[in-house]
């Protein structure tokens, strides 16, 4: 089983930032989450491993309110 990695190893999380941010740019609400759809699942396609992804989805899900 892998484990998510989740140091920092990025050489540049600005670049990725920015390119984040601008494929975001001028997209209605409803574009804007089905790309981030589309993006998650090719990336988890990539990782090819269930386990580190459903890490990862819990890790980046808001704690319930109480």
């Amino acid at each position: 089983m892998t484990h998510l990695l989740t140091a920092p190893r990025l050489a540049e999380p600005d670049v990725l930032y920015a390119a984040l941010m601008d494929a975001h740019r001028d997209l209605p609400p409803d574009e804007s989450r089905k790309l981030d759809a589309k993006l998650v699942l090719l990336l988890a396609n990539h990782i090819g491993e269930l386990a580190p992804v459903l890490q990862a989805i819990a890790l980046a899900k808001p704690p319930p309110r109480a």
